[in-house]
């Protein structure tokens, strides 16, 4: 890509706004449009310059249309990663465009915010009959079968369970694992959750409060982390997954369940699912940011939605090339 392209579609204000978004999270095209204040036409005009300079690409999810930076990624150039440094400067050194970028970012908080919660409702309204929703997409009884064959007979140690709903994956793993800890941050789930296992040993199984993108553990706590049916519900899944790096030990293996891309697009508003399901690219990609290597993945037909395990193994990397190393260690 020729210099001069890169610092023509960086040669305005909101552009520049919407690339320094971009470095730090994916967003989807109507997220940058209420940040932004602007026409989601006008909006994707600007996304569309970026793109063509080859500093952020698309991805279509049904109707949704969502955007990250092409710095780090395979298509990345030398070019590309040193206008996201000099972006990164600006914003340090330049007190204008850090308080532009700053108010960018509370917004989002507020529009995230505003869905969480939604969702959360949706979670206490239908903690009852969650087993029975989730049967409605996936056949829970195969992917629970497949998934112990994926872990195959290593041992599991000690299982985080992120996102337990009902507590289903932690009772189905409680004797093959030294301790499972179920995690939600929901209580009307946990309270579930608690019903159903409460004929497992105290000793066996913990349940704990707590939210999938800042994880209450200390780092290299567990030996295996599934998040079953979750990630689609994180509306940036890359937090979620660097927590789970951050609290899994070297060595150690994380399991996502979930659903292959689809277009169901009734699932947003009925389940309020942040994403339609993932492609193998991207969780490859999620995993591989986050410090895991991944495996192949394992599909699961037969259903009107794809189910699919992701599996990887976290890598034991030098603390300062860590992308999951957190500032500070949790307190257990």
């Amino acid at each position: 890509m020729a210099i001069e392209t890169i610092f023509k579609a960086l040669a305005d204000p909101t552009r520049l706004r919407i690339a320094r978004l971009l470095g730090t999270m994916e967003l989807a095209v109507g997220e940058l449009a209420q940040v932004l204040g602007q026409s989601q036409p006008r909006v994707s005009r600007h996304v569309g310059i970026l793109c063509d300079a080859c500093l952020a690409e698309r991805r279509r999810e049904g109707s949704w249309v969502f955007l990250r930076s092409t710095s780090g990624s395979d298509s990345s150039n030398p070019i590309v990663e040193a206008a996201e440094r000099l972006l990164a400067t600006a914003e340090r050194e330049d007190a204008e465009f850090a308080e532009l970028c700053r108010a960018d970012r509370q917004k989002l908080a507020a529009i995230r915010n505003a869905r969480e919660t939604s969702a959360e409702a949706y979670f206490a309204r239908s903690a009852g009959d969650w087993d029975d929703l989730r049967a409605l997409h996936s056949p829970d009884a195969q992917v629970e079968q497949k998934l112990a064959e994926a872990l195959g007979d290593a041992p599991l140690g000690s299982v985080l369970d992120i996102g337990t709903g009902t507590g289903r994956m932690a009772e189905f793993f409680a004797d093959k694992a030294e301790h499972v800890v179920a995690l939600d941050k929901n209580l009307e789930m946990l309270r579930v959750a608690r019903a159903k296992l409460q004929h497992l040993p105290t000793a066996q199984i913990e349940l704990v409060q707590g939210d999938f993108s800042d994880l209450p553990f200390q780092a290299a706590s567990f030996d295996t982390v599934l998040l079953h049916q979750v990630l689609h519900f994180a509306q940036d899944p890359a937090l979620p997954l660097a927590e789970a790096a951050r609290v899994t030990r070297p060595g150690g293996r994380i399991a996502i369940v979930d659903f292959a891309s689809h277009d169901r697009e009734e699932l947003r508003t009925r389940h309020q699912h942040s994403r339609l399901g993932f492609s193998d690219r991207q969780v490859r990609d999620l995993l591989r940011s986050s410090g895991f290597t991944a495996r192949d993945p394992i599909a699961l037909e037969g259903g009107e939605l794809i189910v699919k395990i992701w599996l990887g193994k976290r890598r034991d990397l030098p603390e300062s090339h860590n992308p999951a190393t957190p500032a500070k260690e949790r307190s257990a």
